[in-house]
């Protein structure tokens, strides 16, 4: 191979080897870690959310349509103090029709691939795209009525994604 090529080979090859290291923050350690760590590994996260203690979450949906949220806490003193895959079924468990708020949801899951507003019925849902323990994917919606309240939580199988035995 040429010295030209190689170069080439080598350019594209760290950006892919960076994105896969980075993917979910491996190589990143609570009480060790800065925000300028969080940063350079993972990149730009997604949103930022202040949460009551003084630290922010740092939000890093990844995946189509976010599979997976990893969420990063980082304290005022701009050290990580965790790292947590939040798109699970024990976190969706959390979220309580009716006492849960949408910006408790939001802090618990991240942010959602989509908000869709439905006004018939005086609702808007945060989507969201998971899967269960034994990675099968699932849609969840989260329906906040207009006042901010958790109203439903929709868990539902996405049979779009599995193969079809109807052509066997």
């Amino acid at each position: 191979m040429g010295h030209a090529i190689k170069k080439i080979v080598i350019a594209f090859a760290i950006p892919l080897l960076a994105g896969c290291a980075s993917y979910d923050g491996r190589g990143l350690v609570p009480g060790r870690s800065t925000a300028s760590d969080v940063t350079v590994l993972m990149g730009t996260p997604a949103d930022r959310m202040p949460v009551r203690d003084g630290d922010t979450i740092w939000y890093y949906p990844r995946g189509p349509e976010g599979l997976q949220t990893y969420a990063i806490r980082i304290a005022p003193d701009g050290v990580m103090r965790s790292i947590e895959q939040v798109l699970t079924v024990a976190n969706m468990r959390k979220i309580v029709p009716g006492v849960t708020t949408g910006r408790q949801a939001r802090e618990i899951l991240g942010p959602p691939w989509q908000v869709t507003r439905i006004d018939s019925i005086g609702r808007d849902d945060l989507e969201y795209r998971m899967y269960d323990e034994m990675r099968v994917e699932y849609n969840l919606y989260v329906r906040l009525s207009y006042d901010g309240i958790v109203r439903e939580v929709l868990f539902l199988r996405d049979y779009s994604v599995e193969p079809s035995d109807r052509h066997r």
